[in-house]
């Protein structure tokens, strides 16, 4: 590797090429672990990137493996999400693993670690093992039960597991260092008694392991080189090497390495958050397109490109940041903006009635696909007595620097006439029910009047070309941010959540508008998932919930570009 290719290297690709090169390793395997208990996120996304980012640079491969612990929150559906999520964003992992498959194996070594004396069963509750684990400041307190014979525990073991005792009644745990100034040093729980039906197991066991003994025994029996994860778990690596190191994994034991999460502005980056937005109603599912879910980032209309656009410009650091919103909806307009064919679709229509054209005249508009790429073709539109444009675009009492249509001024129709406004039509509430409108007809764009200018465009529909369309258009599902929710890390099995305030109270209502229009019928007969550039509107995908009569599209992104305007 050169020198340069050194210099630019990211802090965890310094670490992977020092061990090579020191031949700590003479391979490189990561692995991306996510519990199959929700769909992925795009915080999830950054650890994905870089797990399989790093096993490719330096030839190395990458495992998949659902951590799948705890059965009261995970189900099938989640696995099979999860894969589609990899295989969108373009990875190909190399093994496929769950936790799961090794829990007898798991059992084997828990009971080896009673043998060495390094663990054993405890009687206590919950709350008493809370209040003698201690505090930052004052030392734990043993356990009662801390010395128990070797055979004692084994068989005290070996009944959690067979299904003598209730749900808490015991636990297994690390016997390390109760005065350990890391909190997560002392005695950890590694096995609790859980009664719920697993989504492959059944329900042949009711011991299962805990996140921090299940976790680094997978690495080290699938043999991973580097384990990639979050800044949240630097704590947690002297638990992590004690547990390899005493299960007897000593040749070549995986380096754990930690990395920043991902924060962006006004977005929840919680799955327990997220899970609850999904669980009270506030979004209609994990891909509802609010949601910072890869799913709904799918069908919002992202493509997978721009997703990974976005993680190499946020990069790899060691210190915990806020990253821009603007700066994704950025790299989506970038990745959008030489594949997406144009159109027209009207949100929030108001009719015009072009009185100096006959009612049965038609004129065919030939109209180009995409600006910059003829090979893209072209559609028909139609000009004809009856049109729609967007409310917004009238203003029966312009303001300054108004040049869109208004009483006595003229505009330009896209790809058609310049259009005077003569006659506001307004219904009984005083509500504008039509505009009438004369067509300078020597004005046709293409033809020889077509030189005449004039100060606005405005994008139309036809009565004739109009389709009935639903448009979603949306805002971040926060109003403002919350630093401690945005740094609140995927908490590993057991530990407790420090709650500060209600993130559900800065949920915006406003997240989601709903407008009925019309739009072209090249709109309304796509696929689902086809995205649009709709002229002056934004980039629209269309919706699942698509039906023969209604059409529906999401806004993936507005048009202003607020990140590239404000790099300038």
């Amino acid at each position: 590797m050169s020198t340069e290719e050194r210099r630019a290297a990211n802090f965890i690709e310094e670490f992977v090429q020092e061990d090579l090169a020191s031949g700590r390793y003479d391979h490189v395997r990561t692995r991306f672990p996510p519990e199959p208990n929700g769909f992925l996120h795009i915080g999830h996304a950054k650890a994905l990137y870089i797990d399989f980012g790093i096993a490719e640079k330096y030839g190395g491969k990458c495992n998949l493996r659902f951590d799948d612990t705890n059965p009261t929150k995970e189900d099938a559906v989640f696995v099979e999400g999860i894969q589609e999520d990899i295989a969108w964003l373009g990875f190909q992992w190399d093994e496929l693993h769950f936790a799961s498959d090794f829990f007898e194996r798991l059992y084997e070594i828990a009971c080896d670690l009673i043998r060495k004396g390094v663990a054993y069963v405890d009687d206590q509750t919950a709350e008493q093992m809370r209040v003698n684990r201690g505090t930052l400041t004052t030392p734990g307190v043993n356990s009662p039960w801390r010395d128990r014979s070797v055979e004692e525990n084994l068989d005290l073991f070996a009944r959690m597991r067979a299904g003598e005792f209730p749900d808490g009644q015991r636990v297994l745990r690390a016997k390390i260092d109760m005065a350990s100034p890391n909190v997560l040093m002392r005695d950890p729980t590694l096995y609790r008694i859980l009664r719920h039906h697993h989504h492959r197991t059944g329900d042949q066991w009711c011991i299962y392991p805990m996140y921090d003994f299940q976790h680094p025994l997978q690495d080290a029996i699938e043999g991973v080189t580097h384990s990639l994860c979050s800044l949240e778990y630097e704590i947690h690596r002297p638990l992590y090497e004690w547990v390899v190191r005493e299960a007897g994994f000593t040749t070549q034991p995986p380096r754990q390495i930690e990395f920043a999460r991902l924060n962006i502005e006004r977005t929840v980056m919680s799955k327990r958050h997220l899970r609850r937005l999904v669980e009270e109603g506030v979004v209609s599912g994990w891909d509802d397109p609010r949601m910072p879910t890869l799913v709904a980032m799918r069908r919002r209309g992202y493509p997978a490109a721009a997703i990974k656009d976005f993680l190499s410009r946020v990069g790899v650091a060691k210190a915990d940041s806020m990253v821009e919103g603007n700066l994704l909806e950025h790299c989506v307009r970038e990745a959008l903006g030489e594949s997406a064919p144009r159109a027209m679709a009207v949100l929030n229509p108001v009719k015009v009635e072009f009185t100096n054209w006959p009612e049965d005249q038609v004129d065919e508009i030939e109209c180009e696909n995409h600006p910059d790429h003829p090979e893209m073709g072209s559609r028909p539109l139609h000009f004809t007595r009856f049109a729609y444009i967007e409310r917004e675009d009238f203003m029966e009492e312009p303001v300054k620097k108004f040049f869109r249509l208004a009483p006595g001024k003229e505009v330009r129709l896209k790809g058609a006439y310049i259009v005077r406004c003569d006659e506001v039509v307004k219904d009984a509430n005083g509500e504008i029910v039509l505009l009438k409108c004369s067509v300078d007809l020597d004005s046709r764009s293409g033809g020889e009047g077509a030189n005449r200018k004039v100060k606005g465009t405005l994008h139309w529909i036809s009565d004739m070309d109009a389709r009935p369309c639903e448009f979603r258009l949306y805002e971040p599902i926060l109003t403002e941010d919350d630093e401690s929710q945005q740094a609140d890390p995927e908490q590993a099995e057991g530990e407790e959540v420090a709650e500060t305030g209600d993130f559900m109270d800065r949920v915006n209502p406003n997240s989601l508008t709903v407008l009925h229009g019309y739009c072209e019928p090249v709109i309304a007969g796509a696929d689902v998932g086809n995205v649009f550039q709709f002229l002056r509107m934004g980039y629209f995908c269309k919706d699942k919930d698509s039906t023969a009569e209604m059409s529906v599209y999401n806004r993936t992104v507005p048009l202003k570009d607020s990140w590239a305007k404000a790099q300038k």
